[in-house]
């Protein structure tokens, strides 16, 4: 197996430009991928692009009002770095177990792409866009432009997904649910994520985001906006359409973690106890 190790982000770059290479950072989720019998290597189509050692894949900085998280930052990183989103420090204090965590990074859990991948609701709830860099570009994308099916993504042959860009948002209120068949080793059944700011007891930003419900995370601005442009009275008035709206876009499978009737059913009752509290 071909193996190339970059110690620059431009060295990476351009084997990435001219070569077909899987890029590898914790490779959690690729050593499943490409497995083959229990005890012997993956299986890897094509040569690996390493990733670990490049330094600017692992900064964490502060810039015009944004939080940038380097792709290759581990779960553990992140999770101890209290200048990150509370929101998104508890989703990943609530996935794998802390070995997985000591390896497995964001941008591998970005670019895994899975409907219930731990990450993705909450970076969805923070309008969190990715940096898509290759030799000659640098596009920044939102996540849900970037995501576009199980996984599947937007990024291009000659591209490394390089950066997380997340507002340095403040919010009241910060609601996270995540079902599964333990705390936090299992995978997501399905999660939540809620997000509220008030004025003078209204809510004046709400956001909220279902992982594992649909192809990918399920976040509805035009919904967000009924309940904030609603009065007090007429949002208590309007949770039953709130719900039927959702119910709409909530559109789980069957699969071995769970059927898709538990999980629509426990999704509307985890936004239903959200909405009662909140509004």
């Amino acid at each position: 197996m071909k193996v190339y190790r970059p110690k620059n982000l431009a060295n990476a770059l351009e084997i990435k430009a001219t070569e077909n290479v899987i890029p590898f950072a914790g490779g959690t989720d690729l050593m499943i991928k490409y497995r083959t019998t229990l005890g012997v290597r993956p299986n890897f189509p094509y040569p690996v692009l390493f990733l670990n050692d490049i330094t600017q894949l692992k900064q964490i900085k502060i810039e015009n009002g944004n939080i940038i998280i380097g792709s290759a930052n581990t779960l553990t990183t992140i999770l101890k770095d209290d200048r990150i989103p509370d929101i998104l420090r508890t989703a990943i204090s609530n996935m794998a177990a802390v070995t997985i965590r000591n390896i497995a990074t964001i941008g591998g859990n970005i670019c895994n792409s899975s409907p219930a991948g731990d990450t993705l609701p909450p970076l969805y709830a923070l309008d969190a866009k990715v940096a898509l860099s290759s030799q000659k570009t640098k596009r920044i994308i939102p996540i849900q432009d970037f995501i576009i099916g199980p996984g599947q993504n937007i990024l291009a042959d000659n591209e490394i997904l390089t950066e997380i860009i997340i507002p340095q948002d403040k919010f009241d209120v910060q609601y996270y649910r995540k079902v599964g068949t333990r705390k936090a080793m299992s995978l997501s059944k399905l999660s939540m994520v809620g997000l509220v700011n008030k004025n003078n007891g209204r809510i004046s930003d709400i956001r909220i985001a279902f992982g594992a419900v649909a192809p990918t995370v399920v976040r509805s601005r035009q919904i967000e906006e009924e309940i904030i442009s609603a009065s007090e009275q007429k949002a208590n008035s309007l949770i039953h359409d709130i719900l039927s709206k959702y119910a709409k876009l909530i559109r789980p499978i069957d699969d071995q973690r769970s059927t898709a009737q538990y999980r629509k059913e426990i999704s509307l009752k985890l936004l239903t106890h959200f909405l009662a509290e909140q509004i």
